[in-house]
């Protein structure tokens, strides 16, 4: 059975919502990606990450990673991820959304205006996992890191906080948001965790710092 269904099933609950008086989107439950570990989990799979220091930038580009594929169709990644997770999500014959609105926890916005101005960023950035072991994959296992959606890796966000954060660690790069660090951790740790990629001695403290203190 397709998984794209319950996504429409959440937003089908929230077009509920405004008919019965709902007229708030701050009033509204914002949607967190799938598949993000408990705090003992996310401990354990920190602890099995290889440490080892982050490979070279030699020869990575985005291509290497085909992204935004149809993962639903005809839906690709990045709409399935919008409706997934938005509210009141209208989309066309094209599964791309006209109207709707959406919750960026990292830096703690709703956004109700042109989707344009939404980004689907991915958790651990391409070019992060290609320096921490993505750089020896397969194109095709490339393609299904950069278009997973039933794993914490793919999150609707401004796109001001997606440029923010860029590539960097959350040893670099924390979202403004601190409501929403604990589980920001526990997903990049999944995510490194699901694609047996590295962590930096550094990354892997400010990991476990943030778990102990936010968690």
């Amino acid at each position: 059975m397709s998984p794209f269904p319950r996504a429409f099933a959440a937003v089908a609950a929230v077009v509920l919502a405004v008919v019965l008086g709902w007229t708030s989107p701050a009033s509204a439950h914002h949607v967190l990606p799938p598949g993000i570990p408990g705090d003992s989990a996310a401990q354990s799979q920190l602890d099995s990450l290889t440490v080892r220091a982050k490979g070279p930038q030699t020869g990575y580009d985005r291509s290497l990673f085909p992204h935004w594929n149809v993962v639903d169709s005809p839906c690709t990644a990045r709409q399935y991820v919008l409706v997934r997770d938005g509210h009141s999500v209208v989309t066309d014959s094209d599964c791309q959304p006209t109207s709707g609105r959406w919750y960026s926890a990292f830096d703690n916005v709703w956004w109700g205006g042109d989707v344009s101005q939404i980004s689907v960023d991915h958790m651990v950035p391409l070019s992060e996992a290609w320096k921490t072991g993505a750089a020896d994959w397969t194109t095709s296992r490339r393609r299904a890191f950069a278009n997973d959606v039933d794993s914490p890796q793919l999150w609707a966000v401004t796109v001001s906080s997606n440029s923010s954060k860029g590539d960097k660690d959350p040893s670099q790069w924390m979202p403004t948001n601190r409501a929403v660090h604990c589980d920001y951790v526990k997903a990049w740790v999944n995510v490194k965790y699901r694609y047996d990629l590295t962590v930096t001695r550094t990354e892997k403290s400010s990991i476990r710092s943030t778990i102990d203190t936010a968690c």
